[in-house]
């Protein structure tokens, strides 16, 4: 082979795995095999996804910096109530609000939405509110201790680094894929957390073999969204996970008397009176952002079986991702598989599921690819449809009025699911 060949050969893919993906293609072109035919003609192209990678994180970026730069119109705003660092709004305002004795304010909507419009000047949509637990209070409370600009600044770099260290541990390769998968850009944009929940939720999982009690403490940092935390308790108790899950109870309770030294029981108690009201404008009646929830709930309430059935829906959804992951870490499946169980887990399990959730879709492309040693079309292509979940199903939904989400997944889920029951086969074929 001459060596402008291997060396278009040992490219790397936009999802590594820890040795290379392409490694295994390489290996049958040594060997003097044909390569497979069942690759799709774009997703088989190594370069030319690199290249729409580069392209894209340039274009994203320079969206970025434009939308930070409009929205310095009125005040710190856009002039039609979009402040700049948008939701980033409602977790410096909270923490400000507690830092200065003030938490009676930031469950008290018509209070907190008269700081907020002090806080960048200027008039800002109703629709910014805290809905996070009292134990958000406690994690973002680092940010209120600067000015507005600089902590959102430090909220952005800090979250995308978070992130991008926890999918390291996932594959060393992680540069291209931490910057360029969609989600990502729709965090940055909204100024969310879904890069620290793939964070602690990603990492958390990279880590249970080697560091169970830094795992542990990851997992019990996500109980600021318990909602995205319901599949782990599964997952450790069905592998046995002692360490990790005594250090998450241990992680969670340090919170909750943070909390209580910070918020105080009125904290709690603001939250708990207003949580009928955030079930009700984010899930039952939604307003105009509804196309960003991609949760299987909101899937079934779009085409109109009702309240009733949509919650129906989602319990049965919740009940078999859990029997997936108990199954998977009972029988010690390989880590990629169980991993990415406990994700389509966190997918599955809540009504409340937004596009800026989805960064953890990063780690399931990675653990995909390890699944799958010869990187097929249909490897390819579940990948690609997870990642660009964000970017297609919103768009969708606003422009049939149905949610799509939970189609998006499913191609990531059967080679996941496939992979868990071969394993139990061949371990009893073995045992036999």
């Amino acid at each position: 082979m001459g060596a402008r060949a291997a060396s278009t050969v040992k490219r790397w893919l936009v999802f590594p795995k820890p040795d290379g993906l392409i490694m295994s293609v390489a290996r049958t072109r040594r060997a003097g095999q044909p390569m497979r035919n069942d690759t799709l003609p774009i997703l088989g192209d190594d370069a030319f996804i690199r290249r729409i990678a580069h392209v894209w994180i340039a274009l994203a970026g320079a969206f970025c910096v434009f939308d930070l730069w409009r929205k310095t119109g009125v005040g710190l705003t856009d002039g039609d109530g979009r402040p700049i660092g948008d939701d980033f709004a409602n977790y410096f305002s909270g923490a400000y609000l507690a830092l200065h004795q003030r938490v009676a304010e930031i469950y008290h909507w018509h209070a907190y939405h008269a700081f907020q419009e002090q806080l960048v000047g200027a008039a800002v949509s109703p629709n910014y509110n805290y809905s996070y637990p009292p134990l958000a209070l406690v994690l973002t409370l680092p940010f209120a201790v600067v000015p507005y600009l600089p902590a959102f600044g430090l909220w952005l770099i800090g979250g995308w680094y978070a992130f991008y260290r926890a999918l390291r541990l996932a594959t060393p390769n992680a540069l291209l894929l931490a910057l360029a998968a969609p989600a990502v850009f729709v965090n940055t944009y909204c100024g969310q957390n879904g890069v620290w929940t793939a964070a602690f939720l990603g990492g958390g999982l990279c880590l249970l073999e080697r560091r169970p009690v830094i795992a542990g403490v990851l997992f019990g940092l996500q109980a600021y969204k318990p909602h995205l935390a319901l599949m782990i308790p599964v997952a450790l108790l069905a592998g046995r996970q002692w360490r990790a899950m005594f250090a998450a109870a241990a992680t969670v309770a340090v919170l909750v008397l943070a909390t209580l030294a910070l918020a105080g029981i009125d904290g709690w108690r603001g939250f708990l009176d207003v949580m009928p009201l955030l079930r009700k404008v984010t899930l039952e009646e939604p307003d105009a952002a509804w196309h960003r929830n991609v949760s299987v709930f909101m899937m079934v309430s779009r085409l109109g079986a009702g309240l009733t059935a949509a919650y129906a829906a989602q319990m049965i959804a919740a009940a078999l991702a859990a029997a997936l992951i108990a199954y998977a870490w009972f029988n010690d499946a390989p880590a990629p598989a169980r991993n990415a169980a406990v994700m389509f887990g966190v997918l599955f399990a809540t009504p409340y599921l937004q596009d800026y959730d989805l960064v953890l879709g990063a780690f399931v492309a990675v653990w995909l690819m390890n699944l799958d040693t010869e990187s097929t079309a249909a490897t390819r292509l579940a990948c690609a449809s997870i990642l660009l979940m964000p970017l297609l199903a919103v768009p969708l939904a606003k422009l049939t009025g149905l949610a799509f989400g939970p189609l998006f997944v499913v191609p990531a889920l059967i080679p996941t699911t496939r992979a868990l029951f071969a394993t139990r086969a061949s371990v009893a074929v073995a045992r036999a």
